[in-house]
């Protein structure tokens, strides 16, 4: 009688050192996923200031793809995460890719010689010219976009620290990711539109 109890207490720790074991095992995969997509793949991240209004506002929570730019190069219209400096991510639109040559001239950007349609913030331009002003503040010089770079601006073109000064064209290296999806606030949850300006 005591042996058939001590096999029924050892089968119960068995059984529960099993499960427990079980357990650990799903954990630590689930800890592993989180780091291995966190790291790779996909991260959140959080705008910071206004310059990409009226697309993004601050504190605008997005997920990052981390991998995409590994299989191919950044395109017009695409807005990517960046690292400006030692410190700090910006968050700009792609306007020119390497080779192309770009001007910007008041509410105008010209790509190889022609305008670019800009959707993302026609809105914002016409109500700047109800106010008998120009929305960007900051022109741009005829220039080429070295190999390897993009050139980039915030849509918030008179509030955007981005090509157009300090901080230049921005490499390939410098590229984190590009926005895919806005996850807060709930009520602009959805994909991010990479919305591509034809040239006109």
């Amino acid at each position: 009688m005591e042996e058939k109890i001590d096999n029924e207490k050892t089968n119960q720790t068995n059984s529960f050192l099993n499960t427990s074991w079980e357990w650990v095992k799903s954990i630590l995969i689930a800890v592993a996923l989180v780091v291995i997509i966190r790291s790779f793949l996909f991260t959140p991240t959080v705008v910071s200031g206004q310059s990409m209004q009226p697309s993004f506002f601050n504190n605008d929570k997005l997920i990052v793809n981390k991998i995409l730019y590994t299989i191919r190069e950044p395109e017009r219209g695409e807005v990517i995460i960046f690292k400006a400096n030692q410190e700090q991510d910006f968050i700009k639109r792609v306007i020119a890719l390497p080779g192309e040559t770009v001007e910007v001239k008041g509410d105008e950007v010209f790509v190889n010689g022609e305008r670019l349609d800009e959707p993302y913030i026609k809105e914002e331009i016409e109500k700047a010219k109800q106010n008998g002003r120009s929305y960007n503040n900051l022109d741009f010089p005829k220039a080429v976009v070295p190999k390897g770079t993009v050139f980039v601006m915030g849509d918030n073109r008179p509030n955007s620290q981005d090509s157009r000064s300090l901080i230049g064209f921005i490499s390939y290296e410098q590229v984190i990711g590009r926005a895919d999806l806005v996850i807060w606030p709930l009520q602009d949850l959805g994909i991010v539109s990479h919305e591509v300006g034809e040239l006109q």
